[in-house]
């Protein structure tokens, strides 16, 4: 039987297409220095139990964060892996609504909402917020890893391959799959960090302890607290505010397994954040501006004003499961539920249409200046049942495993307080209706959505020889709002010498369509050459969408090529070299507004139904992004001391190679995709990154000093090209930060350092073509400048 099954996947793996070239690639080795109770471990991408990197035909690097916690000079999860790993980006966003408050990331150059996030092997819930501005992963849902805190990790596995015949949908660029701590003992670290400049405060207690719970068991409990202050770049006199985010907010990680009898066990997670995030709108003008009445009251505001977007997160995941064995099987049942909710809150503005009404009938022109604009909340809750077994019959052995998978979402919008949307005194009549710096969400724009999917997966790992291994592994999943998909994967590793070991993988993929991407719904009034103009970001499947010809979504393809090679020729010498090419089809993005100027037929139909713009999501775009990861690491003793250096690069280029316009929209593909979003989507993020670190220790005494190259990026402006303005260039950069640790003992440690210790910014541009309205968007390494930092690190 297992024989026939082996047959018909290898047979599926050798059909899915003849691909030209990829990568592969294996970096370091897991940390064993802390215990759990009970010794078992799995890798990313194999379903192998006790398994290691190195017999893994597919590239997997591991990430120990545990010296990010008692030493780092980054406090959150996102720019901690950031100035880690080169494959990986992370972008603060300033002057770009709600993505102000949440901390996107990806792998390889893609799309935030195209890597898959595991936490102790179950997929994590995204975010229920759609990215809509900002130079990086507009359109995009994704994964807010920064409600984990660092000092609840143990370790961090990254897969650098298509996993969606293993994992599901989002895997395309790669796998994070993020593996809490469950050690016993206690330990605390308080970190205090700001800009050169002064400001940006922030301050991060944070601590660890684990309990045995009855004879073997363990209980691992993390809290935390964050306390991160704004900072401003603008110009001295200029009333914006450009800058980090304020955070406050406890968090806090119950992780623990409870043995009974054998290997047979109970494991539970369970997560909870309140964080409370406030960015700065755009600034509004005072007495003598034309903000006067349109968009201030020179009652309330004479000198102008900056509105501030509140955001109130909360979100809580929790794992609960067993695993046991039947017979020679390994089973595993499990149930993970993740919610995140955004509820905003405008404050410092006011509705302008309410002051003016105030100020025609007599009043000295007031309105209330703080909104409940409403906000989304998106949950998760997926069931697992999985086996595996090792059969070492067949050939050097082989590793059989099969399982299901049923999940259920659901996505909703709330609509805010009145006053947060409308306009009382008539439309086009003085002021602008709603609260400035972010519309509240209209009654129309509620949503209440559901969805389930149910999936069945084999997964076969063999050693035909001790030197050659195969991996195959074929996935069916049915949604019920588009239908089904059915991937592939097949995964080859031949240890060619000792020291060298050859990998490749060939896999089809899929990204199904987002609740959020496919139920968004956003109306709000905006003001085209004076004249008043109701637009409208239409869900898909409604009436403004239908009547535009928008097909219903469906889901994203791809197909992953990887082929690389690792080279260990001592234990003090390892490198790897790794190409990768990601296919994608049919990619879902944000269209540019539809009006009655730029497609006069759509025109005539929105007005008939009140809308004067219109924006959708659509699977419009095929992109290519082809890539090489290179990692090199080296330990050597030096003088009375150990020095670790390590050097790792990604090199990767998106391209857009097709834009598929709808039959509705055929001859209008420039507005569907316009040079500037194309250029967001190639090069959001840069196109390459590089790291060179040292790390020397000598006794008490332990150093690090990192270089982070970015490489340039261009970015499209809001004139454009075709009206005769330059897009933006972006020269590449470099950034260098440093660190000193001294350990008291080996309980305490104190370390002081600094981050982009030179100050250096991203390549000026014009402030009124940027997306964020600054003299650079929040690109490369962001914009803040130097920052400095002292963090105390104590074991009890």
């Amino acid at each position: 039987m297992c024989k026939a099954i082996l047959l018909a996947l290898y047979g599926v793996g050798g059909m899915a297409a003849v691909l030209p070239f990829a990568a592969l690639a294996q970096t370091a080795t897991p940390d064993k220095s802390a215990e759990a109770p009970i010794q078992t471990l799995t890798i990313v991408g194999s379903r192998k139990i006790n398994s290691s990197a190195t017999e893994t035909p597919v590239p997997v690097d591991f990430i120990s964060v545990s010296k990010s916690a008692e030493q780092g000079g980054q406090f959150d999860l996102a720019q901690t892996l950031a100035n880690i790993s080169p494959s990986f980006n992370s972008t603060r966003q300033t002057g770009a609504d709600g993505a102000d408050l949440v901390d996107s990331a990806a792998l390889r150059g893609l799309g935030s909402d195209q890597t898959l996030v595991l936490v102790n092997g179950k997929r994590r819930h995204t975010v229920s917020l759609v990215n809509l501005f900002g130079a990086r992963n507009r359109g995009n849902t994704g994964t807010d890893l920064n409600a984990i805190p660092v000092m609840a990790i143990s370790n961090i596995q990254v897969l650098r391959d298509g996993a969606a015949a293993q994992y599901g949908s989002d895997a395309i660029a790669g796998v994070l799959d993020i593996s809490l701590k469950k050690t016993l003992g206690c330990e605390a670290s308080f970190g205090y960090s700001q800009y050169s400049a002064g400001d940006g405060k922030n301050y991060l207690p944070s601590a660890y302890c684990g309990v045995r719970i009855g004879e073997k068991g363990v209980l691992g409990i993390t809290a935390e607290y964050t306390d991160r202050g704004r900072s401003n770049r603008a110009d001295p006199g200029n009333p914006r505010t450009i800058g980090d985010t304020k955070v406050t907010g406890p968090t806090v990680y119950l992780n623990g397994e409870v043995p009974n009898g054998g290997s047979d066990k109970f494991y539970f997670t369970l997560g909870a954040q309140q964080r409370k995030a406030s960015s700065a709108a755009w600034a509004r003008g005072g007495i003598g501006s034309d903000d006067i009445p349109s968009r201030n009251s020179a009652a309330m505001y004479p000198n102008g004003f900056v509105p501030y977007i509140n955001g109130d997160i909360d979100d809580i995941y929790g794992i609960a499961g067993y695993r046991w064995r039947i017979g020679e099987w390994n089973a595993d049942l499990s149930q993970t539920y993740g919610k995140n909710q955004l509820r905003y809150n405008i404050s410092n503005t006011l509705n302008a249409s309410i002051a003016n009404k105030d100020l025609l009938n007599g009043g000295k022109g007031i309105s209330p200046s703080q909104f409940d604009a409403g906000g989304f909340s998106f949950s998760q809750a997926t069931t697992n049942l999985d086996f595996s077994r090792f059969f070492d019959g067949f050939m050097e052995g082989v590793n059989v495993a099969f399982g299901a998978e049923y999940r259920r979402e659901n996505y909703k919008i709330f609509a805010g307080e009145p006053g947060s949307y409308n306009d009382v005194d008539g439309v086009g009549i003085g002021g602008n209706g709603g609260s400035q710096g972010f519309p509240g969400f209209q009654p129309g724009d509620r949503t209440d959505r559901n969805r389930n999917s149910v999936a069945a997966y084999v997964d076969i790992e063999t050693d035909v020889t001790n030197r050659f291994k195969v991996q195959t592994a074929l996935r069916g999943e049915r949604y019920s709002d588009f239908g089904s998909t059915l991937t592939g994967k097949l995964a080859l590793s031949y240890k060619a010498m000792d020291a060298m070991y050859l990998r490749g993988s060939l896999s089809t993929g899929f990204r199904a369509p987002s609740l959020q991407q496919v139920f968004f719904s956003s109306t709000f009034t905006d003001f085209i050459s004076g004249v008043p103009m109701d637009v409208v970001l239409a869900p898909n499947g409604g009436p403004v969408a239908n009547a535009a010809g928008i097909p219903k979504l469906k889901e994203e393809k791809s197909k992953n090529y990887t082929l690389g090679m690792t080279f260990k020729p001592s234990q003090q010498l390892s490198m790897t070299a790794d190409f990768y090419r990601i296919d994608i089809s049919d990619r879902i993005v944000l269209s540019g507004r539809f009006d009655a100027n730029n497609y006069p037929a759509l025109g005539a139909t929105l007005s008939a139904l009140g809308v004067g713009q219109a924006q959708f999501f659509v699977n419009s775009i095929n992109t290519r992004t082809q890539g090489l990861d290179l990692t090199a690491s080296h330990k050597t003793d030096l003088g009375a001391g150990k020095l670790t250096t390590y050097f790792g690069a990604n090199f990767s280029k998106t391209e857009v190679t097709k834009v598929s316009a709808p039959p509705s929209l055929k001859g209008f593909e420039n507005v569907l995709l316009s040079e500037r979003e194309r250029l967001f989507i190639e090069q959001g993020g840069p196109r390459m990154k590089a790291t060179l670190s040292f790390n020397y220790e000598q006794g008490p005494w332990s150093s690090e000093f990192k270089i982070i190259r970015y490489g340039s990026q261009t970015l499209g402006t809001f004139s454009g090209t075709e009206n005769g303005v330059p897009n933006a260039y972006y020269e590449p950069k470099t950034s260098a930060d440093v660190a000193l640790t001294y350990a008291f003992n080996d309980t305490t440690k104190l370390t002081v350092g600094g981050t982009n210790i030179f100050n250096v910014k991203p390549t000026r541009q014009n402030p009124n073509e940027t997306d964020n309205g600054f003299y650079y968007d929040s690109v490369q390494f962001g914009l803040g400048g130097a920052a400095y930092f002292v963090k105390l690190w104590k074991k009890f």
